[in-house]
């Protein structure tokens, strides 16, 4: 029994042809907006790829990418052929090719959900790459004469002035690295080479932070070294006064920042995957529709329509049987009982039947 059969007179035909292939020119257009949200993510990941550790964060802008530039290629296509279907006489040149073409477009809309869902799961592996590519900056936040890090500092200053963030989880971060450059420290002073000393690594460490993490809108001037020494500044209690630094985490300022846009590009591509499918579904009812037209012979009467001609679970059991005897058709079987049934089979005699076979002459 076939699944959501409809009937189809000539002029819902017609009329079904010419809206698919308008819609498929809106399709079109479709596809050139998810290619542009995924050169759009693209880009701003890339914005930000000397503080992001190299990983798969450029998987879903590279599936919309791909996936845009198929949905221009697919529903132009789509277009041509939706628009000869409105005449009987040119559907005939397509009739081999839309069942080929239904499929490959079910495939390739089931890449739009695809695309879709990865913009919301790939949260987990974007704040991995961040905070390894963060912690990595940090780190060499001090290496400013030192070529390929050179441009670190720059970097790591704009994106807490910008994203009015500190550090990667915080501001304690800074605690944790020498972020103080060598050469702007006066080893002769006893408190320097006291600091080096203390530290067991080796390294100057301080309680403070770069100036890029002072908040300016802040009425009190910026505190950014001695964080935790009461006694360092007037009027001041660390555990109590609120702290005149961003105290967000640029991590988590990155991550805000990048989920809001894949979440937006994540509900434009599910609204694109309905509209592909709908139009996929409009083709389906065309491609049977005008099939069964041409089997009547009545170009002008009507025809049924139907997305399954049989049921899902007769047309699931009629797929994988087919899967299963991929390659099967070429083998000897060799199972015992299996024989070919033309062996031992006696010959009849179709004609005369003592014929003298006539000798071949001998060469002289």
């Amino acid at each position: 029994m076939a699944v959501l059969k409809v009937k189809f007179t000539k002029t819902k035909r017609d009329k079904l042809a010419q809206i698919l292939w308008i819609l498929n020119w809106v399709s079109v257009v479709s596809g050139i907006i998810l290619f542009s949200l995924g050169l759009f993510l693209k880009i701003e990941i890339k914005k930000r790829n000397e503080v992001m550790a190299k990983g798969d964060v450029n998987s879903v802008p590279n599936m919309l990418i791909s996936v845009g530039v198929i949905a221009c290629v697919v529903n132009f296509l789509g277009g041509k052929i939706c628009y000869d279907c409105s005449d009987a006489n040119k559907f005939s040149r397509w009739k081999l090719i839309m069942l080929p073409y239904i499929v490959c477009t079910f495939c390739f809309t089931f890449c739009i959900l695809l695309g879709a869902l990865m913009c919301y799961t790939m949260r987990n592996e974007l704040e991995e790459s961040l905070y390894l590519g963060l912690r990595d900056a940090i780190k060499f936040y001090k290496d400013t004469d030192i070529p390929g890090r050179c441009f670190l500092k720059k970097t790591v200053d704009m994106l807490q002035i910008g994203f009015q963030c500190c550090g990667n989880n915080g501001f304690r971060d800074w605690f944790e690295v020498q972020w103080v450059s060598a050469r702007y420290l006066n080893m002769a002073s006893k408190e320097v080479m006291d600091r080096f000393k203390s530290n067991v690594d080796g390294k100057f460490l301080v309680d403070g932070v770069p100036f890029s993490c002072c908040n300016p809108s802040s009425p009190r001037p910026c505190i950014q070294y001695q964080l935790t020494n009461n006694s360092a500044h007037y009027n001041y209690d660390f555990l109590t006064e609120e702290l005149n630094i961003w105290m967000k985490g640029c991590r988590e300022a990155l991550l805000d920042y990048y989920t809001a846009i894949m979440r937006s590009i994540g509900i434009a591509t599910l609204l694109i995957w309905l509209f592909e499918l709908s139009v996929l579904i409009g083709v389906r009812y065309l491609q049977t529709a005008m099939k069964n037209v041409l089997l009547r012979g009545d170009l002008q009467g009507e025809s049924d329509g139907w997305l399954l001609e049989n049921s899902f679970m007769e047309t699931a059991k009629y797929n994988i049987n087919i899967i299963k005897n991929l390659g099967k058709a070429n083998q000897i079987s060799t199972v015992s009982g299996m024989n070919d049934p033309n062996i031992n089979v006696q010959n009849t005699n179709c004609g005369k039947s003592n014929i003298t076979a006539k000798s071949i002459p001998a060469a002289s």
